[in-house]
């Protein structure tokens, strides 16, 4: 995999004017449920150049990490995939050996997908206390994945606000 530049990153302090634009399209506020990991995948169209993204939530903050697959695109369709958590099944599985589960608290490098990379480490973001928002270039073609994680939650729900956009 080719070396791939950092995101540009930043924060402001406008979570009511987000929130408030945001919550006049439905499918850019979810419910993210305690244990649950909610995915947006975004392919690279040759139109653009980059990949923008902006989200806060309510109340309580939330982990968000991103990572590119150099996989070939096979739809061009920005689509929302949430990996639920099934407590019983996985305390029997984590029992029998370890397993590959990313570390929001300390970040996570590791990936099973050999053509995964890492754009931006996966860590809790203070997004109920300010806008959390950036941009990447594209490094080629591919599909970003934006990972909003509640996984370490054992109690609270995530009410989510967010756009993904592509821009110049």
């Amino acid at each position: 995999m080719p070396l791939v530049k950092p995101p540009s990153t930043w924060t402001s302090g406008s979570l009511k004017e987000l929130k408030k634009n945001l919550q006049q399209d439905k499918s850019a506020m979810v419910k993210v449920h305690r244990g649950n990991i909610m995915t947006v995948h975004v392919p690279t169209v040759a139109e653009y150049r980059r990949v923008c993204w902006e989200f806060a939530t309510d109340s309580y903050d939330i982990g968000f990490g991103i990572y590119f697959d150099w996989s070939p695109i096979t739809s061009h369709a920005i689509t929302v995939h949430i990996s639920e958590s099934s407590d019983d099944e996985d305390e029997e599985e984590e029992q029998e050996g370890p397993r590959n589960v990313a570390d929001v608290e300390k970040g996570c490098k590791m990936s099973v997908n050999t053509n995964l990379g890492e754009i931006l480490p996966m860590y809790r973001q203070d997004s109920h206390l300010a806008v959390q928002g950036g941009s990447h270039e594209f490094p080629g073609e591919g599909t970003y994945l934006l990972k909003f994680d509640n996984s370490y939650s054992l109690w609270r729900n995530k009410t989510l606000y967010y756009r993904v956009y592509y821009s110049n």
